[in-house]
């Protein structure tokens, strides 16, 4: 099959554009991790000092420690149910970034598809939806959509380099390409990664407090659930296979919330025979959410490509970080996962 996810416009036709606007509506994923709330809010902080008038749209479970980050920036967070009727009704321009997947957009479909001419995407992710933007800049080699940003934001005020953004844009910015490399541990992390850090890191960016913000800030439950989770840990074809899961009762039980079982796959890679690994989360009865990792292969060993693994279940991502939704209850998703996971070592 053609993989139609490809770029077709460039980043000096989106600066442009994105200049001549008068208002930018500014869309991300469900439930925002910090490479999407990093790439819309240093965007949007760059277009308000050209007098843009822009609006960062979050929606999904918002991880509060994301607050102090934010600060002042005028956004409108949405919730799990979000009110359409509170978002602008005719920006000049929206840009969509660090997704372009209609199941991760679904919950502003009715108000995005009919102004979806007007919209771009900005991704790094292997696969998206083309009906979601007639425009789109993919740099699947990206470390994060945070490093595409960068240059972006480089562009729209014109300096030479990224260690020239104002403090409050490069901020953001590393806050993204930092997570959505594990601190810079992970293999989607190149020369240009590191540079671009550097540049960060120049420009005013504090490591270390954006790292207790976000990696030094847990709640108690946020353990509680790890532990509940660990326990429904199984290991399978020869150990190469990691499953846990996350139950409603099991979030109830603890206190925890849906905010509080993300990024838990990656511990399962710690385990030395542990080729790729998975996370269940029951979202309702009938609905269960997954997300795969995989490690960086070896001769003897290659690497496990978890997006085909994700395709599979109508999900997708990245090589070696994808996810995917089951409708279906946790115990048969898991089934299916197990499954898809053992086959995919053969």
């Amino acid at each position: 099959m053609t993989n139609t996810w490809l770029t077709n416009t460039t980043l000096d036709d989106i600066t442009e554009q994105l200049r001549d606007s008068q208002s930018v509506v500014l869309l991300t994923h469900d439930k925002p991790d910090g490479d999407a709330l990093g790439s819309t809010l240093a965007l949007a902080r760059a277009l308000t000092r050209l007098g843009v008038e822009a609006t960062p749209v979050y929606f999904g479970a918002w991880p509060k420690r994301f607050d102090p980050i934010v600060a002042s920036t005028h956004t409108l967070m949405l919730g799990d149910e979000p009110d359409l009727d509170l978002l602008p009704k005719d920006p000049s321009r929206i840009v969509i970034a660090d997704t372009g997947a209609w199941s991760q957009l679904s919950k502003v479909r009715p108000w995005l598809e009919p102004r979806a001419e007007r919209a771009v995407v900005i991704d790094h992710h292997l696969h998206g939806d083309t009906g979601t933007a007639p425009a789109r800049h993919i740099e699947t080699a990206a470390a994060a959509v945070c490093q595409t940003i960068a240059e972006l934001c480089r562009r729209l005020l014109c300096v030479e380099r990224i260690n020239e953004l104002p403090g409050d844009i490069a901020t953001p910015l590393y806050l993204g390409l930092a997570t959505d490399t594990g601190w810079f541990r992970h293999s989607n992390v190149t020369p240009t990664t590191l540079r671009c850090a550097a540049d960060l890191l120049e420009a005013g960016a504090d490591h270390s407090a954006l790292y207790r913000l976000t990696e030094q800030m847990e709640r108690p439950s946020r353990l509680r659930i790890i532990g509940r989770a660990l326990s429904s840990l199984s290991l399978c074809a020869e150990d190469a296979v990691a499953v846990m899961s996350i139950t409603r009762g099991d979030l109830k039980d603890v206190g925890a919330d849906s905010g509080d079982s993300g990024g838990l796959t990656d511990m399962l890679l710690s385990m030395a025979p542990v080729r790729v690994a998975a996370c269940l989360t029951e979202v309702s009865p009938t609905r269960t959410k997954i997300s795969f990792r995989s490690k960086t292969g070896t001769d003897e060993t290659p690497t496990i490509d978890v997006n085909k693994i994700a395709r599979s279940l109508g999900g997708g991502g990245h090589a070696q970080a994808a996810g995917a939704r089951l409708e279906c209850a946790i115990d048969q998703a898991r089934e299916q996962t197990t499954k898809a996971m053992t086959d995919a070592l053969l």
